[in-house]
């Protein structure tokens, strides 16, 4: 069953979700209601032609900071200081940047105007990081998310030049701030870096935790 949701700040159960994750319907993007959504294991995903849909998979794919893989070749990266990480200087353009990465299967981008301004408004309140990426004072990779405890809900990275991305994601696994970062959606990618699935359940007792 996919509940709708109206101008009451509550969700549904994520255990009642849809086998494709899809929990709910509607609402809004205001900054109460997406803090809500990311402590119960909950997240926006749409595009401009539908609503706002709710999403709470029943596995989740992650990435437990301590097993991080980096080979040997993006060790010599990292040494090279051919790179340089800030926090939280230019979230805007990170998020932007983020909405023009074309994605495989899909037109347009998920990242609406509408979804860039919510997650800009909740970094203002201290709940949204990014992380950029520079090569010779030009900002060529990042990423950004919502941390809710000691858990960092990625929401999009974007990567000019090889390796930016991966740069900027070791770097917040090795900050040491999170348990857990909860990649949201599968890529080979992250798959070749650490991340895995868990189930549901366990992912909510680390939220909880």
């Amino acid at each position: 069953m996919i509940f709708r949701l109206d101008e009451r700040l509550v969700f549904p159960e994520p255990q009642l979700a849809e086998p494709d994750g899809l929990l709910a319907v509607g609402g809004d993007l205001s900054s109460e209601r997406l803090i809500l959504a990311y402590q119960h294991g909950v997240f926006p995903w749409y595009s401009d032609d539908t609503p706002i849909l709710w999403y709470a998979p029943h596995e989740r794919f992650v990435l437990y900071p301590d097993e991080l893989h980096v080979s040997k070749s993006m060790r010599k990266v990292l040494q090279s200081g051919v790179f340089t990480v800030t926090k939280n200087q230019v979230f805007e353009q990170v998020i932007a940047a983020c909405s023009l990465v074309p994605r495989e299967d899909q037109d347009g981008t998920w990242i609406t105007d509408d979804m860039q301004q919510a997650y800009i408004n909740l970094y203002q309140l201290g709940h949204a990081h990014s992380y950029e990426v520079w090569q010779d004072s030009e900002l060529v990779g990042g990423l950004y998310g919502v941390h809710a405890g000691k858990v960092f809900c990625g929401e999009s990275m974007f990567s000019k030049v090889s390796n930016a991305s991966k740069t900027a994601l070791i770097t917040l696994c090795q900050s040491e701030a999170y348990n857990l970062i909860d990649c949201q959606v599968h890529t080979e990618h992250l798959e070749s870096l650490g991340a895995r699935f868990i189930d549901r359940d366990a992912y909510l007792h680390i939220l909880q935790s």
